[in-house]
């Protein structure tokens, strides 16, 4: 938002010599953030001056250009020019060549005499061109920097301006002005005005604030104005759309006046293109009172004006020449011809204000932030309108903006008001909020008198008056009722009107004190758990970081599930960030995958990444409730239950994506390619920082590669990831290295399955006895379920059984192969004989050719 300093200055106490650094220091205390500075005389050095055209000779040229060489006086007749300088001529008459030919003889201009400067450092002097010597130059808006016409040169009197010769231009046209550009954050929309800056600019000063409402004179109506009708009888979003619609119309204007100095070079500072009289005094209207307003050609409207929800397959030439399709949850202006205009977005074409327009209706209205805000979206169609509406528009000020357009028209386009007045709508009623003294203390940290709290509140526009309940002037202070101001409808809480006195009273009031953690309490189980898996992935050298939790649907598919053809239950986004990313994701792997793509696409090859992150699962069942409970009050635990079954499930997932090599290389040392062992010992890891057993066997995955996945499971046989080499095609697509290996589980199954307190395994002093035993088994045989047999075949003594060969080949057989196995024994009271750990490991064997025909290998 850009505060031109003249136009703050008439409803704010800013010191004459105050500029624009200045008056944004003052607005960062009380909140507001500090943008930018414009100030068009950082590009723009004098002399420039306003010049008449004495004389004009068209000049054909060979290369089939025609200038004009012309005479301009600068001064005016009779005196001697006091300038002084090469190229200056002291009668006040100058030379100048100029290839416009929008003007004549006796026009006045804009001359920019030899020693100026115009924006990009374009520094006028004399020149010899086209067998002239030009001393100076007739400038275009374009050229001084004010717009970006340039169909020819700016001629004063279409402006409506006859100033005396050798004034200063810079000042006729409002450059010595300057613009604060502050950022309005969502809950302070008050602020996209002039009035709301004032106010602020005066809390933050202790200053007067002239509040600019109360200098317009509302006329009472004689009787309804142009019929207007709201039909918005179903509210979609809670409250009905259109809440007031204020209409007033002007006859006999002059649609092609122009637009005063005044008013047309504080909208350019404040980055307002001027268009026409009327669009440009709704303009200066929404700027100064925060009201967002709407001009029709009356009598390009047919029938009664309607406001209603657009009806399915309806259609809109907006002004911006383009048709749109309109949604059934659009608010619409309509007439009996259709469709006028997207409520509070942007007006139709069809009812657009000409320069043959005599007869003007004035639309002041109050729509619905959310509806407003959803249609702006969905037809991603910004405007200043739309951005006023969706922060919050006083309710109270639309029969006074109306009241200043229809002013204005008079007195500067000639019309003549009617005065009949169409005002529809329901009042809302006022907000009204109970707030203690001792409350707002509580909160902030600091002793705030009653004086400070009524003082705060009260300069915000509320009114207060005593509560039902009074508390003792020393212990909790008053107790107030808040009439909240109509202009903030963010303020629906105590907690608002608490952040609102501390604001007031100022930020650098609060102290700066740590708070004391209240004994017994600490991070959650959980939050222990997580911080302990995360952080040793970090000690292993892995890197963390951070993905969107949005993909496309294609990678929901291919990553979700691990069979291609299941079916993928995912959720879609009603507003995506983009059309590529419309779902939010079930799998982490995607967005780690993105990751170490782009950084492979900037030389990085080497990666080893990892992300904890939610993953968003639902069920199919319904998402979301039509109802949303209203703020500042808990609600009752069925509400909440509801609004707890409308979530999906969200367990959090640890992924990790290896690419390239371990290390770098170095002098004498051979860095070796991530494998899939890796992303195993990744998972092997994670269950034992939580003390939890994970279980790999043989796995499936459509994204990983068809012979070396691996499926991760607890104990009790509970899916929980895969791990493993990606699936080569997908790595030729992506154009990432071959045998990139990746890791993915649910961290949520790891925390439930995790014991409490993880107890150290007992360590044995007595030495261990080992034994190696080769099985031929069938070539389908998992080697864990061999494993496994020969684990639970072995009893107490076995402390480890290790894979360490698997051979296939010749000397076992069609369809077998070789597994063998290395065993360790140990006692923790005693050395083991031989026999006895001879006699666990037939133990072993038996399981093991029980359950799968295992013979030992000869």
């Amino acid at each position: 938002m850009r505060i031109p300093l003249s136009w703050l200055r008439e409803y704010a106490q800013v010191p004459a010599e105050a500029h624009a650094e200045d008056v944004m220091a003052e607005l960062v205390k009380v909140g507001l953030e500090e943008e930018a500075v414009h100030r068009p005389m950082d590009q723009l050095q004098g002399p420039i001056v306003v010049g008449q055209v004495l004389s004009l000779v068209k000049e054909p040229q060979t290369n089939g250009k025609t200038i004009n060489w012309c005479e301009v006086r600068v001064v005016p007749e009779g005196q001697r020019q006091a300038l002084t300088g090469d190229g200056i001529d002291p009668s006040g008459v100058q030379g100048i060549v100029c290839g416009a030919h929008n003007f004549e003889v006796g026009d006045k201009v804009v001359v920019t005499l030899p020693g100026a400067v115009l924006p990009g450092d374009f520094r006028i002097s004399p020149r010899k061109t086209y067998g002239h010597v030009s001393a100076g130059m007739i400038a275009s808006v374009r050229e001084l920097g004010i717009g970006e016409d340039h169909d020819g040169i700016l001629v004063l009197g279409t402006l409506g301006l006859d100033p005396e010769l050798g004034t200063d231009a810079l000042e006729l046209l409002g450059l010595y002005d300057e613009a604060a550009e502050i950022n309005v954050t969502p809950d302070r929309g008050y602020c996209f005005s002039i009035r709301g800056v004032a106010r602020e600019y005066a809390h933050a000063t202790g200053t007067v604030f002239t509040d600019p409402a109360d200098g317009v004179n509302v006329t009472a109506a004689s009787g309804p104005g142009y019929p207007v009708q709201l039909q918005d009888e179903a509210p979609i979003y809670g409250k009905p759309g259109c809440g007031r619609f204020v209409a007033r119309t002007v006859r006999g204007v002059d649609a092609t006046a122009p637009t005063p100095t005044w008013m047309s070079s504080r909208l350019r500072l404040a980055g307002v293109r001027s268009i026409s009289l009327a669009v440009d005094i709704s303009n200066y209207v929404m700027w100064e009172l925060g009201q967002p307003l709407h001009c029709y050609d009356a009598d390009k409207l047919s029938g009664d004006i309607v406001v209603r929800r657009a009806r399915s397959g309806e259609k809109l030439e907006t002004l911006d020449g383009k048709v749109r399709a309109l949604d059934a949850e659009d608010l619409l202006i309509s007439d009996d011809s259709g469709g006028i205009g997207i409520a509070g977005v942007m007006g139709g074409a069809a009812t657009e204000v000409s320069a043959g327009t005599t007869n003007v209706l004035i639309e002041a209205a109050h729509f619905d932030e959310v509806s407003i805000g959803r249609s702006r979206r969905r037809h991603k169609l910004p405007s200043e309108a739309s951005k006023r509406f969706e922060r919050g528009v006083d309710w109270q000020i639309a029969d006074v903006a109306a009241q200043r357009v229809v002013d204005l028209l008079v007195e500067l386009a000639g019309g003549t008001a009617e005065t009949t007045v169409t005002d529809v709508g329901t009042k809302p009623a006022p907000i009204v909020i109970g707030l203690s003294g001792g409350y707002a203390s509580a909160r902030i940290g600091i002793d705030f008198t009653d004086q400070q709290i009524a003082t705060a509140l009260s300069d915000i526009g509320a009114t207060l008056t005593p509560g039902a309940v009074q508390g003792t002037q020393s212990a909790v202070g008053n107790w107030y009722d808040v009439t909240v101001p109509s202009w903030r409808p963010d303020l629906e809480t105590r907690d608002d009107l608490t952040e609102e006195i501390a604001r007031l009273v100022g930020y650098d009031k609060i102290p700066a004190t740590l708070p004391v953690a209240p004994p017994g309490r600490g991070l959650t189980r959980v939050q222990q758990q997580r911080r302990r898996l995360v952080q040793a992935l970090a000690d292993a050298g892995l890197t963390e970081v951070l993905a969107y939790p949005f993909a496309a649907k294609s990678d929901n598919e291919k990553f979700g599930t691990a069979d291609a053809d299941a079916p993928q239950q995912m959720i879609k986004l009603a507003n995506p960030i983009s059309e590529e990313q419309g779902y939010l994701r079930t799998s982490i792997l995607p967005g780690l995958i993105e990751i170490a793509r782009r950084n492979h696409s900037r030389g990085f090859r080497d990666l080893a990444v990892f992300e904890a992150g939610l993953v968003f699962l639902p069920d199919g069942g319904p998402l979301g409730t039509d109802h949303i409970p209203p703020l500042g009050i808990r609600p009752p635990e069925a509400v909440l239950d509801t609004l707890y079954d409308g979530l999906p499930e969200q367990p959090l997932h640890i992924g990790a994506v290896l690419t390239g090599k371990d290390s770098p290389l170095a002098a004498g040392h051979s860095a070796r390619a991530w494998d899939y062992a890796d992303a195993l010992d990744l998972a092997r890891l994670a269950g034992d920082v939580l003390g939890v057993e994970i279980v790999v066997s043989q796995g499936s995955h459509q994204a990983f590669h068809p012979g070396r996945t691996a499926a991760l499971s607890l104990r009790s046989g509970e899916l929980i990831g895969y791990a493993g080499e990606l699936h080569p095609k997908l790595l030729a697509e992506l154009d990432m290295p071959a045998r990139s290996v990746a890791l993915e589980l649910d961290a949520d199954k790891l925390f439930n399955e995790a014991p409490d307190v993880i107890v150290a395994k007992h360590l044995s002093t007595f030495p261990i006895a080992t034994q190696d035993v080769a099985l031929v088994v069938p070539a389908e045989v998992p080697a864990i379920q061999v494993l496994e047999a020969l684990r639970s075949g072995a009893g107490e003594l076995l402390e480890d059984v290790a894979l360490f060969d698997d051979y296939r080949g010749p000397g076992l057989g069609e369809g077998k192969k070789s597994l063998a196995f290395g065993l360790r024994f140990r006692a923790p009271d005693r050395t083991l004989t031989a026999e006895e750990a001879s006699a666990a490991r037939e133990a072993a064997v038996a399981v093991a050719a029980e359950r799968f025909g295992a013979v030992l290998r000869a």
